[in-house]
């Protein structure tokens, strides 16, 4: 590397090289940065450039890597300020518009908040006003699960689970199996459980992070053998999936 060679021709030299060595390290330590920073980024072409023309990582630190720094810190907010200014909007909307949709979001923010008192009135607010709508029966649920209210969730997620599934990704097949081991349904929720690491595997896949489906398709699979018989005919459709997305990785 032209850094290597420039230290050796310089140590070959006595006293009045040891300066430039300095800058030489130095220059060398920073090139790497930005060459490491530029693979992180996936900025492959400017790693290439750098890698080949040296200098050129001064410009990479200009154009980029500055650059970006900069964008990051514009338009900063206090933690939950973002939240905040979310609610007010969705309130100004409901005044206006009090559609169900509005109400469900804004049970959203407060869920996410940890409000699960003020989330569990938004939901019903949006069921008064549409009591079809999957989501919102699916996190009013799961909103009760989190209250101790098991009992009162379990309807409205075999509600949803009943009519699909996969509903999504299926977080709510993972909401009615922890909702039925709660309410000391075992078997039923083990049965649920595997539907839904499948179908979570399946999502992993898609978004092309099959080392992390890998595990979890082992497991459904491993289980099966175990199981009584009854289960096994019970659960066939769900092992039979797991074993052919096994294979594709």
């Amino acid at each position: 590397m032209w850094l290597i060679n420039e230290i050796n021709r310089l140590m070959s030299r006595e006293t009045s090289g040891l300066g430039s060595i300095a800058f030489l390290l130095v220059t060398g330590a920073f090139w790497l940065w930005m060459f490491i920073d530029a693979i992180r980024r996936g900025e492959h072409m400017w790693a290439f450039w750098i890698f080949v023309f040296p200098f050129s990582v001064l410009l990479y630190f200009f154009l980029v890597y500055r650059a970006q720094a900069s964008s990051q810190v514009r338009g900063f907010e206090l933690p939950g300020a973002q939240r905040r200014q979310r609610i007010r909007e969705l309130e100004a909307q409901i005044h206006h518009l009090d559609k169900a949709h509005l109400h469900s979001q804004l049970g959203d923010v407060y869920f996410q908040q940890g409000k699960l008192t003020k989330a569990e009135t938004s939901y019903r607010n949006a069921l008064d006003r549409d009591k079809e709508d999957a989501e919102t029966r699916s996190h009013l649920g799961q909103c009760l699960m989190r209250l101790g209210r098991s009992a009162e969730a379990l309807p409205l997620l075999e509600s949803v689970y009943s009519q699909d599934a996969k509903h999504e990704y299926g977080y709510t097949s993972m909401a009615l199996a922890e909702c039925l081991t709660a309410l000391g349904r075992a078997d039923e929720a083990l049965e649920v459980w595997r539907c839904a690491r499948v179908q979570w595997a399946e999502l992993l896949i898609s978004k092309s992070r099959g080392a992390e489906a890998k595990p979890i398709l082992d497991e459904v699979i491993v289980e099966e053998a175990h199981a009584p018989v009854f289960q096994q005919k019970r659960e066939r459709v769900w092992v039979r999936r797991a074993r052919a997305l096994r294979l594709r990785l």
